[in-house]
């Protein structure tokens, strides 16, 4: 049996009850990783910190998890967080609902400034979508355009048509669903009635009714035995009447899919066997099946350990035993702990210069701030309690005070009350001044860089790993006398693999100094980058204009700094090279396609090209240059009429990445490519579609979604509405 990576319709029926129990929990922030992980870290008064996972990917879930099991923060917060970081933090979980008997959760917050529902959608590609209080959606991880339902932002939220629930069905309606089937019994129960294999199974075995019955030759009798133990499944998961186990093959079934793997294979735990199901209650199915199943007080806290142990052991260690050690994927092992410590290092970087930001917020709004404290200082000298000062706010809110207005939470357990200051929501400790909490705020950010500094140490041993892994591969590649050894005989290899084909893809990234830019290679290898913003326009010619450089720029306003390099910064610049004509050619469209003329959705527009020694940010007397502007001396080229054009790609060697760019450019770095051309689609938008076309095209689905996120794709992409050119 392969493990279940994804939740039943039973599952979530049996969540939504034990969910109920964490109501009236405060949300603190919201996390996104990937481009299918959703993260919610959350308070409550009688459980302390809570947090709350949603996957939607090749791993569908929803449920909570240890605190020593919680991923490391991602670094920059991408769009889709902070959006829900805005809408929830503060905010009250006021409950969980199942769709029908649909792989559906609606997880509803309520805030003074109104409600937000979080509808996560289990089943299919997955979504997580956010709506208002009327279903108006905000956002979602997928946009949905179908013939039966839509899923957009800024439309009201669709649900899946309505399927039976058989938790609720009426005897009558039972067997006029069974009758109207022209199978056996427990392809009706899975398909007709909604339970699935497994659960269809199982209420053949509880039943006593043999599961190959044809329908027709189920009688009254037959349908008042099944209809029986479905009342009594419902009846349990009504009343939270759970037995939660955590299914795991025996030992010796473990040892014999191992091949000739006669060690016994357990987890940290002690356990042995891999892990297979978790379910609610106890199923007969399992127990004839021959699987070890283990007790848990809760359903939660089996659904932490089984796919806490799951994903263990889709990481395990390659058998040392076996003849040839999966370099490769202990190599990509250590790149993937390498990026996740870079995320953690940007992530402990924002949070650090968030807590000063919020420091310099109070002192910024000092008179607002000390009249809050003040006010609860006074009152709490009084011996009032914490409830009639939160109501003294309240009040004050409804009259229009801004020192009111400002209070979000009062929390007289912890003596904790959490403000709005210029839109970010800062705990102040209630007893302390302005000064200490600013204080208190500069010391956390302190701190938080400290960890900085243990995760750059801890980065260095795992890429002194890294090292490690590749030498033993290039050791044992020479002394097994195979070709491919060295990097050319793999570079050789590489070119012929069909890269689209293949099962599972290494992961191989490099991190360029112009990656945080725009940029591309031309078709004859030379760099070109341009600015994202006026800041980088100034950092481009300030910091990385040499001689023998090409400045391009379009004559529409709001285009990038355009720089095709002649040189590598680390190599010697140069005047005496000429570049070609070709790459001239390609950096005018680059130009062109990330200006104000694509976000026009116009298709074409005049570039002109200079030398570097023309363009300086010195301005004539009596004129002046804005941040990002420059001016120019001498003549100027023009390549007019320079059509639009860009395409996104994924390149799988030398380096695993996105890369993006004028058509001709990247066709033949790209293993695939998509052209764009300007088009009614919002960027994120698009780069969804795009995402999804990549993740068809590949064998190894998983390679896209870690190296292809939709905000990777997007950064990669023109300004402005988009679509794909062949649709």
């Amino acid at each position: 049996m392969d493990p279940k990576r994804e939740l039943t319709s039973v599952d979530l029926a049996a969540l939504v009850r034990e969910f109920g129990t964490y109501e009236g929990a405060k949300v603190d922030k919201a996390y996104r990783y990937g481009d299918d992980l959703v993260r919610l870290k959350m308070r409550d008064f009688d459980r302390g910190r809570i947090e709350l996972l949603l996957e939607v990917g090749e791993v569908k879930r929803a449920h909570t998890v240890a605190q020593e099991r919680v991923p490391d923060a991602p670094g920059r917060p991408p769009q889709f967080a902070m959006m829900l970081r805005n809408r929830l933090s503060g905010a009250d979980f006021a409950g969980v609902e199942q769709y029908e008997f649909d792989r559906i959760l609606e997880f509803t917050f309520e805030r003074d400034d109104g409600t937000t529902r979080l509808i996560v959608e289990l089943f299919g590609q997955g979504n997580v979508a956010v709506t208002d209080g009327e279903y108006e959606v905000i956002d979602c991880l997928e946009t949905v355009r179908l013939k039966s339902r839509t899923v957009v932002p800024g439309s009201r939220y669709e649900f899946p048509d309505t399927r039976t629930n058989p938790l609720t069905v009426s005897r009558e309606v039972f067997a006029h669903e069974m009758e109207e089937s022209d199978t056996d019994v427990v392809r009706t129960l899975a398909t007709q009635l909604n339970f699935g294999g497994l659960y269809a199974e199982e209420i053949c075995t509880r039943a006593g009714v043999e599961k190959a019955m044809d329908i027709g030759d189920a009688d009254e009798e037959t349908y008042d035995r099944l209809y029986e133990a479905i009342e009594r499944l419902a009846l349990d998961i009504r009343n939270g009447n759970f037995n939660s186990r955590l299914y795991r093959e025996s030992a010796d079934e473990s040892e014999s899919a191992d091949d000739d793997n006669n060690e016994d294979r357990a987890n940290d735990d002690g356990d042995t066997g891999r892990v297979v199901d978790v379910t609610p209650f106890p199923l007969e199915e399992h127990d004839e099946a021959g699987f070890d199943g283990e007790p848990y007080d809760t359903f939660l806290d089996a659904l932490d350990d089984y796919f806490f142990h799951l994903e263990l052991e889709d990481e395990e260690e390659p058998d040392p035993t076996s003849q040839r050690p999966d370099f490769g994927e202990e190599i990509a092992k250590h790149e993937r702990i390498i990026e996740q410590q870079q995320g953690a290092i940007e992530g402990f970087e924002q949070e650090a210069e968030n807590l000063r930001e919020n420091a310099e917020l109070l002192y910024a709004n000092y008179g607002l701030v000390d009249d809050i404290l003040s006010t609860i200082q006074e009152a709490r000298a009084q011996d009032r309690p914490w409830d009639e000062i939160e109501a003294r706010f309240e009040d004050g809110a409804e009259q229009g005070i801004e020192a009111a207005e400002a209070v979000i939470d009062v929390d007289g357990s912890e003596g904790i009350v959490t403000v709005d200051v210029d839109g970010e929501y800062i705990e102040l400790v209630a007893h302390d001044g302005v000064e200490q909490n600013a204080d208190r705020l500069y010391t956390e950010a302190k701190r938080v860089a400290e960890k900085k500094e243990g995760a750059l140490a801890a980065i260095e041993d795992t890429r002194e790993d890294l090292k490690d892994a590749k030498r033993r591969r290039d050791e044992w590649e020479e002394q097994d006398g195979k070709p491919g050894a060295g990097d050319e005989d793999e570079d050789d290899e590489d070119d012929d693999r069909d890269w689209l084909a293949e099962s599972s893809i290494p992961i191989r990234e490099n991190e360029p100094w112009f990656d945080r830019f725009r940029w591309f290679h031309t078709s004859d290898g030379y760099l070109v980058i341009g600015g994202r913003d006026a800041d980088q326009n100034e950092e481009l010619v300030k910091k990385y204009l040499e001689p023998g450089d090409k400045v391009l720029h379009t004559q529409a306003h709001g285009g990038p700094v355009t720089v095709l390099k002649a040189t590598d910064p680390s190599e010697a610049s140069s005047s005496d090279i000429e570049l070609p004509e070709s790459s001239i050619e390609e950096a005018a469209q680059f130009a062109v396609s990330y200006s104000s003329v694509w976000k026009d959705g116009r298709y074409a527009g005049d570039v002109y090209a200079v030398d570097s020694d023309q363009v300086t940010k010195t301005p004539e007397s009596g004129e002046y240059l804005e941040k990002g502007g420059f001016a120019i001396r001498g003549d100027r080229t023009y390549y007019r009429d320079t059509p639009v054009g860009a395409a996104v790609g994924i390149q799988c060697e030398p380096y695993t990445r996105v890369i993006g760019g004028p058509p001709s450019a990247i066709e033949g770095t790209a293993e695939t490519t998509i052209e764009l051309e300007p088009g009614r689609y919002a960027q994120a938008d698009a780069a969804k579609r795009l995402y999804r076309r990549f993740r068809d095209r590949f064998e190894d689905e998983t390679f896209v979604r870690k190296i292809a996120s939709p905000d990777r794709i997007q950064h990669f992409m023109p300004p402005g509405g988009s679509r794909i050119a062949e649709e």
